[in-house]
């Protein structure tokens, strides 16, 4: 049973869906064979049920990340991902190490009550902040279950010792790391991309401290002041790591921490011998550093560049020198009227879009053009929005049909056969400055090239900076015109000038 465990992310690529089902099934009819005919079919019954679910969950777990990696197939990955982790809960929950339910039922109480008003009244716009504060729960519950084997084992073996902690240093870093990015992305933390002075020493000099404390636990593990300090370095190297990077990279401090939180769970199941968390954990650890990878490429930068670099505000050009006097504003009526008689629209969304709830306006207006025979597609970046997949859920939410969403590489080659780029709460994902100014702070970031659409109508409540902090000389174009007001009421403007044509 516990090799298929093992192996069931390797039998999930090299085999069908079919065929791991048919694998799972028997290896649980041959353990439940095993086990009745030692140990009675009473526990036999119980053995199967638990290990079973086990290897269902696993199953389910691989299968959620391989549906969730296409839009079409995304309903399904969130529903093998929540009956799995459903399986999981009850397999553990049936497990002879259980003595007493009563603070299981308290734990299941308070995490009902905070989670259910959660998931039911979280905006769309707040999922960033919500998904940061998962991470920190996550992280937190690994921590204390590695502090808690302490207190019961604190004289281990050392394999076991650098497992536990690796676990308490992840577990703790990625705790207050992930409320700092809460914090920043809900602002209540300013997301300043100054820094905080000697940032990178500070940094290093808590992660020595922390790996020498690992050292000294390993050597001698019954000093509870080494276990201490290690927690509150790991706490300390968590906050000071994500204060000072800026909201830009905020996606992928986001993905990265969720690889730091899978890693721990993972170095969890080494602890508790418990083969699916090592499963589900490196299965969560491993996807997250992928998606961080994809982040750091779609930005064009470095792992490196995105913890320890800061972006030089002296580089940043003025504003009024990139904008004086050559921003032209529209009217809904104005847009409407270029939007008439035109066969192709690529409509670009950002976090403005998210902050208005105006993606079902969009899809209202896109409906409106496809009526008249008009082309309607929507390039999403990487990183538009304040998490990796902002835009797909936000339009999925508005049923925009799958195939109209265009990847960066897809639809960059056709803006030049776009008649009308309508950018909507957009703003460092096309700025032309990734292209044109090496010392900009986003010098060589790949940006959707709406400049070279014939013409261009940027949706924006002003000419404030994105996340970067710094001006988008495309707002400035000869072919661009800015229909300046919240992103849904403008829309709902332009819907209605549409309409009375």
């Amino acid at each position: 049973m516990v090799s298929l465990l093992a192996k069931i992310p390797l039998l999930a690529q090299e085999t069908g869906t079919t065929e791991l089902v048919k694998k799972v099934a028997q290896e649980i009819a041959e353990v439940g064979q095993h086990t009745a005919e030692t140990v009675g079919y009473h526990a036999a019954t119980t053995s199967i049920f638990v290990w079973g679910s086990y290897l269902v969950a696993a199953a389910l777990f691989v299968l959620s990340l391989k549906w969730l990696s296409h839009p079409k197939s995304s309903r399904h990955g969130v529903l093998a991902g929540e009956i799995g982790m459903a399986l999981a809960v009850i397999g553990t929950l049936l497990m002879y190490d259980v003595v007493s339910y009563t603070w299981v039922l308290v734990g299941v109480a308070i995490g009902t009550a905070i989670g259910a008003p959660m998931a039911i009244w979280m905006p769309m716009t707040a999922v960033p902040q919500r998904t940061a504060l998962s991470h920190a729960f996550g992280a937190l519950a690994a921590a204390l279950v590695g502090a808690a084997h302490y207190y019961e084992t604190p004289s281990m073996d050392s394999f076991s010792m650098v497992v536990l902690v690796i676990e308490v240093l992840l577990g703790t870093l990625t705790f207050t790391g992930s409320l700092v990015a809460f914090g920043k992305l809900q602002e209540l933390i300013p997301s300043s991309i100054k820094g905080i002075p000697h940032h990178n020493l500070i940094n290093l000099g808590l992660l020595a401290g922390a790996i020498a404390m690992g050292c000294w636990l390993v050597i001698a593990p019954g000093h509870w002041v080494a276990f201490l300090m290690l927690i509150i370095l790991g706490l300390a190297f968590g906050l000071f790591l994500v204060i000072p990077i800026g909201g830009a990279d905020m996606p992928t401090v986001i993905s990265l921490l969720n690889s730091y939180a899978g890693l721990s769970a993972s170095m969890m199941g080494f602890v508790l011998d418990n083969y699916l968390l090592i499963i589900a954990g490196a299965l969560d650890g491993s996807s997250g550093l992928i998606l961080s990878i994809i982040m750091c490429k779609a930005m064009n930068r470095s792992f490196t560049n995105v913890l320890f670099g800061r972006m030089e505000t002296n580089l940043i050009a003025n504003a009024d020198d990139v904008y004086g006097g050559k921003v032209k504003s529209a009217t809904a009526e104005d847009v409407a009227m270029i939007l008439d008689g035109v066969q192709r629209v690529i409509v670009v969304p950002g976090y403005g879009l998210a902050v208005a709830q105006a993606q079902h306006t969009v899809r209202e207006l896109a409906t409106l053009l496809e009526a008249e025979g008009v082309t309607v597609e929507y390039a999403i970046h990487p990183v538009a929005g304040r998490m990796p997949g902002h835009m797909n859920v936000l339009l999925a939410e508005a049923d925009v049909p799958y195939d109209q969403l265009k990847e960066l590489d897809e639809i960059n080659p056709t803006f030049a056969q776009c008649d009308v780029a309508i950018v909507i709460g957009a703003n460092d994902v096309v700025n032309p400055l990734a292209n044109t100014d090496p010392t900009s702070p986003i010098a060589g970031m790949p940006i959707l090239k709406v400049s070279d659409a014939r013409t261009v109508v940027v949706i924006k409540r002003s000419l404030s900076p994105g996340f970067a902090g710094i001006p988008n000389p495309l707002f400035a174009q000869d072919n661009c015109l800015m229909l300046f007001g919240d992103g849904k009421q403008a829309l709902v403007e332009l819907v209605a000038a549409v309409k009375a044509q």
